[in-house]
């Protein structure tokens, strides 16, 4: 699609999405939360990243008041507002990325809210950006994930998941075309 200005803009990348949520990564969160406490919580995480991985998140994206004016029947009225993505403070002051598996779970949070549809790669990276310490999904439920720390740079970046030994961690593909290397 192309603008006056010979700008192009994209199209969603999900252009047939119907707001559901993906079977893979909803039997992964169903798991989680259903484990009987953190230590089968910790050992199920895994499963939950790697649906990340392929998975489309909804980013909401909320009006936010950028001025108001005082009309001359003395009322506020909005004069401009921006559409942002909502980040949450918790309790320990930290910021997290909001982000949704489904449709019907962002409306359960804020109905006004409007679904941007990323990939979790990308939502990830929004977190980063942000200087967000998480990305939280699915904060009304059913299953609240927070994927932070290592696990969040990994999955903004990219990164696979490898088990060796009982243990899981994040794996960068070798990049052999670094400077001061050779193939």
């Amino acid at each position: 699609m192309s603008s006056p200005e010979g700008r192009s803009l994209l199209g969603s990348e999900f252009p047939d999405d119907t707001g559901d949520d993906d079977p893979r990564l909803r039997a992964a969160l169903t798991a989680y939360d259903a484990a009987p406490d953190a230590q089968q919580r910790r050992a199920l995480l895994p499963a939950c990243l790697e649906a990340l991985l392929g998975a489309r998140l909804l980013v909401p994206v909320v009006a936010v008041l950028g001025e108001a004016e005082v009309g001359e029947d003395g009322l506020t009225r909005d004069k401009s507002s921006d559409m942002a993505a909502v980040l949450l403070t918790g309790r320990d002051g930290r910021n997290a990325l909001l982000s949704f598996t489904h449709t019907a779970a962002m409306q359960a949070w804020d109905p006004q809210a409007r679904p941007v549809p990323v990939r979790a790669q990308l939502a990830a990276q929004a977190a980063i950006q942000e200087g967000a310490a998480a990305l939280l999904v699915d904060v009304a439920g059913p299953t609240r994930l927070v994927v932070e720390g290592v696990d969040l740079e990994g999955l903004a970046r990219g990164w696979r998941l490898a088990r060796v030994g009982g243990q899981v961690g994040w794996v960068k593909d070798a990049d052999w075309s670094e400077p001061g290397t050779s193939a």
